[in-house]
């Protein structure tokens, strides 16, 4: 998808067309990466792009889980510390690989996004408000199918961005050079593709 998402005729196309494109900014920020690489924290966040990509697979799943249930999960009893234990789990990727931890993310984009073309996913349907987390509203009880949609495009551009400048961290390589690289554009005057250094 060559730096902008195509024409959409129509709000399920749009909201799988938006969707694909950040998935693919997150693709690319993860493009080429050693396992070392995709591990590596080098700037004062924790964050790694191993890490984006797991919590990025998890949000959307989760997301994805309670749009189609239209209920929300029973509210969690354990004591505050150890949810929010169990809350970081999702962006602990040691030990996995880049290829394992893109795969799994791949299996759930994919299906996010031919959800939102699929008719019987009512985009009106409500969605019961989360009550496991302090930053969810206690004013409002539900949301919409769509909500969730435009709030998963809210969340992956943000953590787009997160992987674009750890990447930039860990070797200079930016996204329009890494897309290129991907998707197999010929060099121009503009643009140099990014390719993996020579060993």
């Amino acid at each position: 998808m060559p730096g902008n998402a195509p024409p959409i005729a129509t709000e399920r196309e749009a909201i799988s067309a938006f969707l694909r494109q950040q998935h693919d900014g997150i693709r690319f920020a993860a493009y080429g990466l050693t396992d070392e690489q995709a591990h590596l924290v080098p700037s004062r966040s924790a964050i790694s792009i191993a890490n984006l990509v797991k919590h990025v697979t998890h949000m959307e799943r989760t997301w994805m889980e309670r749009a189609r249930a239209g209920e929300v999960r029973a509210e969690d009893s354990r004591p505050t510390a150890e949810q929010a234990a169990a809350y970081g789990d999702d962006w602990n990727a040691d030990g996995e690989t880049i290829e394992d931890l893109m795969a799994a993310f791949d299996v759930v984009a994919r299906d996010t996004e031919a959800a939102a073309l699929d008719e019987a996913l009512d985009l009106d349907q409500p969605v019961p408000v989360p009550r496991d987390a302090p930053w969810f509203p206690q004013d409002i009880e539900a949301w919409s199918v769509r909500w969730v949609y435009f709030h998963l495009i809210e969340e992956l551009a943000r953590h787009a961005g997160h992987a674009d400048i750890v990447r930039e961290h860990v070797d200079g390589a930016t996204m329009y050079e890494l897309m290129a690289g991907a998707e197999g554009w010929p060099e121009t005057p503009w643009l140099k593709p990014w390719r993996p250094p020579a060993a």
